[in-house]
């Protein structure tokens, strides 16, 4: 398992900003297992709140490499 750091913003709501963050990647890396929540905070904009931020831990499994890239890598 590995894991990376991210921040993913929404104009709707904090689960709308991680689900963002999931499913963008998600798309990048095979083997999502987790997203910790290590902070949620806001922007405000003329007394309201313009943004929900929230900064990730994401979790996902390091597949091992296929045998052809094993190869290529040798021959290289």
């Amino acid at each position: 398992m590995k894991s990376e750091q991210i921040m993913s913003e929404s104009t709707k709501s904090f689960e709308d900003a991680i689900q963002t963050a999931v499913t963008r990647f998600d798309a990048t890396v095979k083997g999502l297992a987790s997203a910790y929540v290590n902070e949620m905070y806001t922007t405000i904009k003329n007394g309201k709140i313009d943004k929900y931020r929230v900064n990730l831990q994401m979790t996902f499994e390091v597949m091992p490499p296929k045998a052809d890239d094993k190869a290529k890598r040798k021959k290289k």
